[in-house]
């Protein structure tokens, strides 16, 4: 299609992309599918969707209206212009506390409204397990709902107005209209006219509604997206006795953006529920008991009824981030019912739950009953939230497929319902997951397919087919909050019959004439198993890589992404992952769009070496390496580790470039540069010469360089009395890295003497550098001789009774992090078998206070205020619980976690020239402003280097490593 884009571009305020670059990125959603669209739009403002619109008109192309992107069916991916408003479109508009409404922008963050409503008593109830980064247009879209919808049913319920483009250009507000603004609407000689004057000649004919509520989802279903909302129109005043008023926003509710492209949205907002919250997690031998239990839990009129089957728990076991969340769980139960209440007091939540334990030990179900509160109680629906995305932390090609994943039923039919859902499954062999909202008769049911094969695109067609069958025997629902977009639109026909699929394509045609909305969703939809993101059959070839991936290999790794969109959210919702997306609010940006292209030239590229491509460069390149995915991402996709393997067979290709080189050479630097330190310092911090080394070098001149101790902390060490030379008893060998060795000398001091002052014997044993420099800009070939090396010399000294501790977390926790990935297969074993007894140091003084070997006496008593900054690869691969724990083990020290993510700084990224503002904007999303309001008197502590050199050139305020905190609070 040859059309005019340059033109187009130049009308527009905001972006167009029609590069391959971003129109890869905006090719899939959270889907199985994969279509590439033939352009990009991120609109500035209204106009610009207007312009957008009627370009598409002229040229008979499509409009895809698009949000975060985290769609199940499809719904986003599309041959069109994706116009995505998740950037620009922000704006909490209105508010009307009295009348409980707000006016917002299609792109706000449901959990970000919340937030904003909190002060005000009020909240906004559905909720998907995506709200701390799905869109309220999205919202609308789909018509979601959540785990809460037993009470708060869906946004339907909650949508009162919207504002709307019209296929032809035309603005309009759909609202609440009684029988006689109804019919005068149905007068207007304009395209609005028509819409209401069609659905009005539709829905007043008698055999179309008996047609509709002959054929449609039962009523009493409570969550129904099949087709358009039809059947929530004809209950309305116009056409039935007594409905309420009408309000066309209950069929753009669910439409997908496939009838009007929403630009304002007025919702209903609700008071906050009790601040009391307990949930009774209640342990099953199988699904089937589960269900059954589910409908005793219901006469209690709970908030949620969520089930947790045995696979999902299997997946948290080995997920950082959740495998912390696990704490209640008895044994190995084949399923938990997690039943929540809202109360204004715990005793009214135990004594509720004591009538429903009791209720159900009587009928013979469940077996252990543990009732959580408070914090407690987040982590509980963290594990359910994160069902969706561990299901594709499976290590090779067999994935949970979202094909049948959205029935919904009576919740009454719903034992019933997947007793015969399980036997067709067991016929074909399969094993389906289950999850989610056992309270509303919709069960997340994900059968396990290779969609790579042959054989797995024919199951999917196979499964999708029988099931609908299956769930028009039980008048439910295909989609109950997931949508129809391309997978289920195929089977609406089936769904509600010839004659009400012929009323929705005129829905369709009457709004939207000449299919500029998002088509071929809903209605006229492909065959589902066509545009999938894997070619059934395709080849691709052995990857030789320089990390190991367990169990699978580098690809399969990448499609561990499945497009949920963790990364999408922003630092209102804590965590770290992804700090460039938090700053730029671009997909570009996001740890999903690295997978993306990352996975689509390993799939498809003709070269030899499928990395050697700059497309995957320039979406990789600003990366920080934090390693927030790692652990945040519920399918623990280690961008890090794969951008290291990227670079790596870049270079290989192309060269390393000059400015890597340096940066991974530092410690070989620092050591020229220790033999005059002083002369090395004047020319760092000399002006001209400084700005001159570093244009050079690549450096942003603005950025203060890291300058060297007067002598190394081996130096010190080496010449001081009284150094251990020999293990005892009480023996610790300090990792000496080469950061703490040439530049951060005192702390590396400090480290030692606080050791030695709790009664420790301190060896600096044989070892070379860390390897953590060459690592972070994908030397991994060089990076791969130092961990050989560390390993040959450190495994067969280390052991539990003689720990590694190390300082500095970003070279530490490589013994624990990438060297099992990174060294020999000789020496693979013995890497994982010392990495058990590597331990950061306030893990080890943690480990010690535990046992009782250090004691509060040994500390001061003088109060101090402390606020932490994390460590990002700390957070990570270990935790900041030992570190608070140590620094508030004075008695009277007080510590709070900053809930900053990243610093921006990561090693060298936060120097170079290119990244350098990008650096700052990144801490200046929480932590500069943050630490810049604490009074001098409040202690600030940062483990890791890099951020204590960021607080220092953005807040200048110095930063401490917790060892020197507590070094200073020794009674010496």
């Amino acid at each position: 299609m040859d059309l005019d884009f340059k033109q187009l571009k130049g009308k527009l305020k905001g972006d167009l992309f029609t590069d391959n670059t971003i129109r890869t990125l905006y090719a899939t959603d959270a889907s199985a599918y994969r279509e590439m669209p033939l352009a990009v739009a991120i609109p500035k403002d209204e106009d610009d969707i207007l312009t957008l619109i009627k370009f598409a008109i002229d040229n008979k192309t499509s409009v895809i209206p698009r949000t975060a992107g985290t769609s199940l069916a499809g719904q986003v991916v599309g041959n069109g212009i994706i116009v995505d408003v998740s950037k620009n479109f922000t704006k909490i508009l209105e508010l009307n506390k009295e009348e409980h409404w707000v006016r917002v922008q299609p792109g706000v963050i449901r959990d970000e409204l919340n937030l904003f409503l909190k002060p005000h008593g009020l909240f906004f109830g559905p909720e998907t397990s995506t709200a701390n980064r799905a869109m309220i247009a999205g919202m609308v879209g789909n018509n979601s709902c959540g785990s809460n919808s037993v009470v708060y049913r869906s946004t339907r319920e909650h949508l009162l107005e919207v504002d709307a483009i019209l296929s032809d250009g035309s603005k309009v507000v759909f609202g609440a209209l009684s029988i006689d603004e109804f019919h005068a609407k149905c007068e207007l000689d304009t395209l609005e006219g028509n819409i209401y004057k069609s659905i009005r000649g539709m829905l007043s004919n008698t055999d179309t509604q008996d047609e509709i509520r002959r054929e449609f989802p039962k009523k009493s279903v409570e969550r129904r997206n099949t087709g358009y909302a039809v059947d929530m129109l004809l209950e309305t005043a116009p056409f039935t006795a007594g409905g309420e008023d009408f309000n066309f926003c209950k069929l753009i509710a669910g439409s997908e953006g496939t009838l009007a492209f929403l630009t304002e949205i007025k919702l209903n907002v609700s008071p906050l529920p009790p601040k009391e919250v307990g949930l009774l997690c209640v342990h099953f031998n199988n699904i089937d008991e589960a269900l059954r239990a589910n409908l005793i839990g219901l006469k209690y009129k709970p908030s949620a009824s969520e089930l947790i089957d045995h696979y999902v728990l299997e997946c948290t076991k080995d997920n950082i981030e959740q495998s912390k969340n696990r704490f209640f769980v008895q044994g190995d139960p084949g399923a938990i019912l997690v039943i929540e209440f809202c109360r204004d007091n715990r005793e009214d939540i135990a004594a509720i739950c004591s009538e429903v334990e009791a209720d159900m030990r009587a009928n013979n179900l469940g077996y252990h009953f543990p009732l959580l509160y408070g914090a407690d109680s987040k982590k509980i629906w963290s594990l359910r939230k994160a069902g969706l995305g561990l299901l594709s932390n499976l290590p090779g090609d067999e994935k949970a497929v979202a094909v049948i994943e959205d029935t919904s039923v009576d919740v009454n039919d719903l034992p019933d319902f997947i007793r015969e859902f399980d036997e067709i499954l067991e016929k074909e062999k399969l094993y389906a997951v289950h999850y989610a909202h056992a309270g509303s008769g919709e069960i997340h049911l994900r059968p396990i397919i290779n969609l790579k094969t042959v054989e797995g695109n024919k199951l999917f067609r196979k499964i999708a087919e029988e099931i609908a069958t299956l769930v028009k025997k039980y008048n439910g629902s295909l989609s109950g909050e997931h949508g129809d977009g391309r997978l289920r639109g195929e089977f609406i026909r089936q769904m509600v019959g010839e004659k009400n699929y012929q009323l929705l394509k005129e829905v369709k045609k009457t709004f939207d004439p000449q299919n500029i909305f998002n088509p071929n969703k809903v209605v006229d939809t492909p065959p589902m198993d066509t545009m999938l993101r894997y070619v059934p059959g395709q080849q691709t070839p052995e990857f030789k890589t320089y990390f190991r991936y367990t169990n699978q290999d580098v690809l399969q790794h990448t499609e561990q992404c499945n497009g949920s969109g963790d990364c999408r959210k922003t630092q209102l919702a804590g965590g770290t992952m992804c700090p460039s997306f938090m700053a730029t609010r671009n997909e570009k940006d996001t740890t999903r769009a690295r997978a993306n292209i990352l996975r689509e030239f390993l799939t498809n590229s003709t070269k030899t070496n499928r990395f050697n491509h700059s497309e995957i460069k320039e979406v990789m390149d600003l990366c920080l390496s934090c390693k927030g995915c790692k652990s945040e991402c519920p399918s623990n996709v280690d961008m890090a580790k794969l951008k290291a393997e990227f670079l790596q067979h870049y270079y290989d290709a192309n060269g390393v470039p000059f400015r890597s080189f340096l940066v991974a050479n530092f410690s070989t630097a620092a050591w020229l540069g220790s033999i005059a330190p002083g002369i090395y310092n004047f020319f760092m911090t000399q002006p001209f010469l400084s700005r001159t080394i570093k244009k050079t070098i690549g450096f942003a001149v603005d950025r203060s360089m890291p300058l060297l101790h007067s002598e190394t902390l081996l130096k010190w060490n080496g010449k001081r009395k009284g150094a251990a030379k020999q293990p005892n008893d009480k023996t610790v060998y300090l990792f000496c890295d080469e950061f703490t060795n040439f530049n951060d000398t005192p702390i590396g001091i400090k480290a030692i003497l606080l050791l030695e002052h709790l009664g420790y014997n301190v060896i600096i044993p044989k070892h070379v550098d860390s390897g953590r420099a060459p690592m972070s800009k994908g030397l991994l070939k060089k990076a791969k001789g130092f961990a050989n090396r560390n390993v040959e010399l450190l495994h067969t000294i280390v052991s539990a009774e003689r720990p590694l501790l190390g300082i500095e977390p970003s070279a530490i926790l490589s013994f624990r992090d990438e060297y099992p990935d990174l060294v020999d297969d000789r020496l693979h074993q013995a890497s994982k078998d010392l990495a058990k007894n590597v331990y950061l140091i306030d893990e080890f003084i943690a480990k010690e206070i535990d046992k009782g070997n250090i004691k509060k006496e040994q500390f001061t008593t003088v109060a101090k205020e402390i606020k932490l900054h994390g460590h990002c690869q700390q957070k990570s691969v270990a935790s900041l619980v030992s570190t608070v724990k140590v620094l508030s083990f004075p008695a009277n020290y007080k510590v709070e976690t900053i809930p900053s993510g990243c610093c921006g700084m990561a090693g060298s990224f936060g120097f170079e020239k290119e990244h350098y503002d990008l650096s700052l904007q990144v801490s200046e999303l929480v932590l500069m402003p943050f630490v810049r309001k604490q009074p001098e008197s409040v202690i600030i502590a940062a483990p890791g280097t890099s951020c204590r050199h960021q607080i220092h050139d953005g807040a200048k305020r110095t930063a401490l490593h917790p060892v020197e905190v507590l070094y200073d609070a020794l009674v010496k």
